[in-house]
């Protein structure tokens, strides 16, 4: 394979100087959002009769909610749970008005919200731009302002719109006014859109920059499975030079691109791989919703979740979307340039051969100087690994390993000590 060398100093000054995005004007989702989703994980069992804890219910979102808040995730940034397809009646009421399911909802959505609300857990939950959803409940087609006034009315804090059973040549009108109809509401709802996955499956142009003044956040690429290979494939699609292009420079504060949920604490990742893809999405600046059972996570899964060095990565507020700067053989090197003008950096193995391998970051690549010290500290082992010049090598474990730094120059970090020494 060809090396390629991108230069991460050039994302970092049109960040600086430019802004990368014209965002949707309801002010949230400044950094990307945080917080728990059932699909990947739930999918849509309604068998609660044999399966009462698994099945899609408010018993389900209840007990990840309280398990967010009483296990201390709101603490760490993981402040939403998430409703996703299957939740609501076969039928709308009288007035066309969206109910949730009675026997799984028999207190209702606007209860369940003020229940989460109580935990201090936001409510997201789920709709499909057509005339079904994706599993054949009520779509919100020719019921857009109807069903914004009721999620509003429920207390809803976030919306995610599919986009299955419907005209895909209207969503860039149909999209956007679902936006202005939530924004008409007067309650801020964080909103998710399936729209530019829908339209590049059917090979038409995308219009990044249009959809970034619509939604909070939007989904590219396929739904993510519970295998490695899935996320491997997802990280590739976002590695892709032309896919940065078309689209990794859109996301910034107010607007994000999503490569769907975190398996992490599932049943396919090995510790390597839970590991490279917290980090990769962490580095791409993605919205971080887990799919998983909160009520029975291991503790290897709840550290790696936890980590409060690369979810500041994740956090950043100069929003830049992180990309892969160098490729040679199964070795890469990712970078996103962080506000305080350090930089982060993945280095990553995807050699099966059953030996960890050396890797090099050149800091010229990552935008610092090729002179001059800069210091290394290695975001998953907590360790300052030392001041180098010019470039930092070390060994990275094979079948996906990662090695997850923050890279900052010498004379900055001292400025930065010195200032906190005079305070």
């Amino acid at each position: 394979m060809q090396g390629t060398i991108r230069f991460c100093f050039l994302v970092m000054l049109a960040a600086t100087f430019t802004g990368l995005a014209v965002s949707l004007n309801n002010g949230l989702a400044r950094t990307p959002p945080m917080g728990w989703l059932a699909w990947e994980r739930f999918r849509c069992d309604l068998n609660c009769k044999d399966d009462p804890d698994d099945c899609i219910s408010e018993k389900l979102f209840l007990d990840m909610g309280k398990r967010l808040s009483e296990d201390g995730w709101t603490k760490f940034g993981y402040d939403r749970v998430n409703i996703d397809d299957c939740w609501p009646a076969k039928e709308r009421d009288a007035e066309g008005r969206l109910v949730a399911d009675p026997e799984r909802f028999p207190h209702g959505i606007k209860w369940l919200a003020e229940q989460l609300h109580g935990m201090g857990v936001k409510l997201g939950i789920y709709e499909d731009y057509g005339t079904k959803t994706c599993a054949g409940y009520p779509g919100t087609m020719d019921h857009i302002t109807t069903d914004a006034d009721t999620f509003a009315s429920w207390g809803v804090d976030m919306l995610k719109m599919d986009g299955c059973n419907s005209n895909i040549s209207t969503m860039d009108t149909g999209y956007p006014a679902i936006g202005d109809a939530l924004n008409k509401t007067g309650r801020p709802i964080l909103y998710s859109c399936s729209w530019p996955d829908y339209e590049r499956a059917r090979h038409m142009d995308v219009n990044y920059t249009f959809i970034a003044e619509h939604c909070n956040m939007w989904r590219n690429y396929h739904d993510i499975g519970d295998s490695w290979q899935s996320v491997y494939t997802i990280i590739d699609f976002y590695g892709n030079a032309s896919n940065y292009e078309l689209f990794g420079k859109v996301a910034g504060p107010g607007n994000w691109n999503d490569p769907d949920m975190l398996i992490i604490g599932d049943f396919s990742l090995s510790f390597e791989q839970s590991k490279a893809q917290f980090a990769f999405w962490c580095l791409m600046a993605s919205p971080l919703f887990m799919s998983n059972d909160l009520r029975a996570i291991s503790d290897e899964a709840k550290t790696i979740l936890q980590n409060t060095e690369i979810l500041a990565v994740n956090q950043d507020p100069l929003g830049v979307q992180g990309y892969r700067v160098h490729q040679y053989n199964n070795h890469e090197v990712w970078c996103k340039p962080l506000h305080d003008k350090s930089v982060a950096v993945i280095l990553w193995n995807r050699s099966t051969g059953g030996m960890h391998s050396k890797i090099t970051v050149q800091f010229k690549q990552v935008g610092l100087p090729a002179s001059g010290n800069v210091t290394v500290r290695d975001l998953y082992e907590h360790q300052d690994m030392g001041s180098f010049s010019g470039s930092y090598s070390t060994y990275v474990n094979p079948a996906g390993g990662v090695v997850m730094l923050k890279l900052t120059p010498v004379a900055l970090a001292d400025r930065r000590a010195a200032e906190a020494y005079v305070l």
